[in-house]
């Protein structure tokens, strides 16, 4: 599966963090990010990243155009609700885009779990229950 990680400047920690103790599961995926995210990833956890580019700079649309052309399958986005900087995303389009193309959405720690373990059981084949005949 191609899993998408985005994190807002005060939760770019808690996304290492998250890719280090989950890193069994990630590993085998593929793990899709904004520059700044996944490079922090890729140093703490050795993974391959494919990164877009920074999040303002451009990283979000092309985030989104992989989203509507069917190429991401999770998407885990650790956003500050309270406190985002104005040159973070603006995780409304990405959430949009998610629910409109039916994409699995974390927008916190707990939820990110609860997704990456269904994923390690099996229980996100969920393309298969959408596919038209």
């Amino acid at each position: 599966m191609n899993i998408a990680l985005v994190a807002h400047d005060a939760k770019k920690k808690l996304m290492q963090n998250f890719c280090i103790a989950y890193h069994g599961i990630l590993s085998r995926h593929d793990i899709h990010a904004t520059a700044t995210t996944g490079r922090l990833v890729e140093e703490v956890t050795n993974l391959k990243v494919h990164t877009f580019l920074a999040g303002h700079l451009g990283g979000v649309q092309q985030l989104a155009a992989s989203i509507e052309q069917n190429e991401i399958d999770l998407m885990i986005f650790l956003r500050d609700p309270m406190f985002p900087k104005s040159h973070e995303p603006d995780p409304g389009n990405i959430m949009l885009l998610c629910d409109k193309y039916n994409i699995p959405l974390a927008t916190n720690l707990a939820s990110a779990e609860i997704l990456v373990r269904a994923l390690d059981r099996g229980d996100l084949d969920w393309r298969e229950m959408y596919k038209t005949v």
